[in-house]
């Protein structure tokens, strides 16, 4: 496993240019170095953070900050590094429901001493001690206009209804957010969810299972099968479903019982740059720096004031919109901390069955 990790090291260092590794040896940094080591899922992400954060952060402090394009669930390369000492970037982003409560109970996370009440235009939901979420995303129901015009579905049981919405459908290839999706279906309100009754979840599960045409394991195969009209409907990303509308396709996204999540930096414990990294965190929370982030990607800001400067037209396509976040739901980071290793191997059996 460390000589993995070492490889996945050394190919995202020597790709970013930030770094030279030699061999299998530490990475040793200066904390003198007035540079920080930022890491991201990378493409639209890098460019995007790039605009908003990175470079107007080098302008206002000096501190140079070096992106790498990370692994798609950077959890394990995280706690690696903080065990090994081994310190690839200073910064990640991480998700509240998938990353945070299993890193903050490991006591992995670099203390930031972040309170709500010292960012009081900042979703609270958004701010633990330790991390600071900046932009919001959602997985929603979106279809193909060309199939059903204005009348398609606005549900999740309509999703379910395939003798009302005859069509090709598609989820994700993951327990989380399908088995409240499941649950809607079935007659759940979304303010009841928690927790999750798995066994209802998996019922109604069974009923659409023979109607998926495609289950996604990433952002890129939804996007295509809905663009492409491999399917008519589908559980996706809001930010997906928006690039392939602005690709020209024909798709609607519906955010009435949209399961939304917040994604944000957290720091390594025990970095050396841990201070410079902090300012950055912080530096990020700005009502500016956010809306401007809105203008590459789909995703809605955590500072509620970033509306006052984001265009009006560009408002109803992020999912903190007023409009539309009032029709959605933040999966509980508590249950799926509790329960995620435990219902991913029954949904893993479930699948292939």
């Amino acid at each position: 496993m460390t000589q993995h990790f070492n490889e996945k090291r050394r190919r995202l260092l020597q790709g970013a240019g930030a770094l030279a590794l030699a061999g299998a040896m530490p990475v040793l940094v200066r904390a003198d170095d007035k540079q920080i080591v930022v890491s991201d899922p990378g493409g639209p992400y890098t460019l995007a953070y790039r605009q908003a954060f990175y470079d107007p952060f080098e302008k206002a402090t000096g501190i140079k900050v070096v992106s790498v394009a990370r692994e798609s669930q950077p959890v394990a390369q995280f706690e690696a590094m903080v065990k090994t000492k081994n310190y690839v970037w200073d910064v990640t982003t991480l998700t509240l429901s998938a990353d945070i409560p299993y890193l903050e109970a490991k006591g992995l996370m670099e203390p930031i001493g972040l309170k709500p009440s010292d960012f009081p235009d900042v979703m609270p939901e958004a701010i633990t001690p330790n991390w600071l979420g900046v932009d919001v995303y959602s997985t929603v129901l979106a279809y193909r206009t060309d199939k059903f015009q204005a009348n398609g579905p606005k549900s999740w049981a309509d999703f379910w209804d395939v003798k009302r919405f005859p069509g090709r459908r598609c989820l994700r290839r993951s327990p989380l957010d399908t088995l409240e999706q499941a649950l809607l279906a079935d007659g759940v309100p979304l303010d009841k969810l928690y927790p999750l009754d798995v066994d209802r979840a998996f019922k109604s599960l069974d009923k659409i299972k023979p109607h998926i045409a495609i289950w996604w394991t990433s952002g890129a195969q939804s996007m295509q099968a809905i663009q492409s009209g491999d399917v008519d409907m589908i559980s996706l990303w809001n930010g997906r479903a928006q690039s392939a509308i602005d690709g020209g396709a024909p798709v609607r996204i519906v955010w009435n019982q949209g399961l939304y999540s917040i994604e944000g930096w957290g720091i390594p414990k025990g970095t050396p740059r841990a201070e410079m990294a902090k300012q950055f965190v912080r530096f990020c929370a700005d009502a500016k720096r956010q809306a401007l982030l809105t203008q590459t990607l789909a995703y809605g800001p955590t500072n509620r004031k970033s509306f006052e400067t984001i265009p009006p037209q560009r408002v109803p396509l992020l999912p903190t919109a007023p409009d539309n976040i009032r029709d959605m739901k933040l999966p509980s980071p508590q249950w799926w901390q509790e329960n995620r290793q435990k219902v991913t191997e029954r949904f893993n059996s479930w699948i292939i069955s």
